[in-house]
């Protein structure tokens, strides 16, 4: 199937505080127009997953509208958006109009059931619309991080399960088996939580420039690592907008950061 870019394609999408997005989408001359939402394939895949949805008429006498309702939810990745003017036609890629965002601004105080989802309407960097979503059983949403000399404090809060008393955080070293152990201080509720870790949690053994730790918190002992993440919010890629300051201590500095998924990473770097 082709891809017809036409600039002049723009659609207006606004969420709901139920993950529902509706779109609104330039008047089409095709006889039955669709809503083409379309699963970004990793590099050299094939491209498998695909959402169709109708464009009705807006009863308000409005442009077409097209809606995402929050279940079935969509896999988790990035989703691309194009106009069918009917079934088979060449597909055409939409560019942004009006984003409203503004139910997902503070999604981060809602508790969510499992499987906990979300989906966020963004522009990519080439200026199109798309979407991101994920699609976790439980989810542990990092809310405040805070960075001293001495350790890094992290707050969040667990949707999906709920924390027992023997409730664990991990920071696994990326590449390898190595895992380091922390008690959280939990919440009367069973959700919040928080931990710290200071240089001697972090520190990394053994020669080489450093390493990275992901975060996870384990519910309790027989449990299965629920990874630590900021995604309950209007933020689609966080990575490079929320950046924290280093912790330095003796030849490393320690600095926590969010990664391409939104995962929190904690990365030390070693002097040479």
């Amino acid at each position: 199937m082709t891809t017809h870019h036409d600039t002049r394609l723009r659609t207006d999408c606004a969420t709901d505080t139920d993950g529902r997005i509706t779109f609104r989408l330039p008047a089409a001359t095709g006889t039955r127009p669709q809503l083409l939402l379309r699963l970004r394939p990793k590099k050299g895949r094939p491209e498998t997953t695909r959402r169709l949805l109708d464009l009705e008429p807006d009863p308000t006498g409005g442009s077409p509208r097209a809606v995402l309702e929050p279940r079935p939810a969509l896999d988790e990745g990035r989703w691309d958006l194009y106009l069918l003017p009917e079934p088979g036609a060449e597909r055409q890629r939409l560019r942004p109009g009006l984003r409203d965002l503004r139910a997902l601004v503070d999604g981060h105080l809602r508790d969510r059931p499992s499987p906990v989802t979300v989906t966020i309407p963004y522009v990519t960097k080439d200026g199109f619309l798309a979407l991101r979503a994920w699609r976790r059983t439980a989810h542990a949403e990092a809310r405040t991080i805070d960075v001293t000399d001495r350790a890094i404090t992290v707050t969040a809060r667990l949707h999906g399960a709920a924390l027992q008393e023997d409730a664990t955080v991990r920071l696994r070293l990326r590449g390898g088996d190595t895992v380091r152990s922390l008690r959280p201080r939990i919440d009367d509720d069973g959700r919040g939580f928080s931990f710290v870790a200071g240089h001697e949690d972090l520190k990394i053994t053994g020669a080489g420039p450093g390493g990275i730790w992901d975060a996870f918190v384990r519910p309790a002992a027989d449990a299965s690592p629920i990874r630590i993440a900021r995604l309950l919010d209007d933020v689609a890629d966080r990575k490079h907008v929320y950046v924290y300051p280093a912790m330095t201590a003796a030849a490393s500095a320690v600095r926590p950061y969010y990664t391409v998924d939104n995962d929190l990473a904690i990365e030390v770097k070693t002097a040479e």
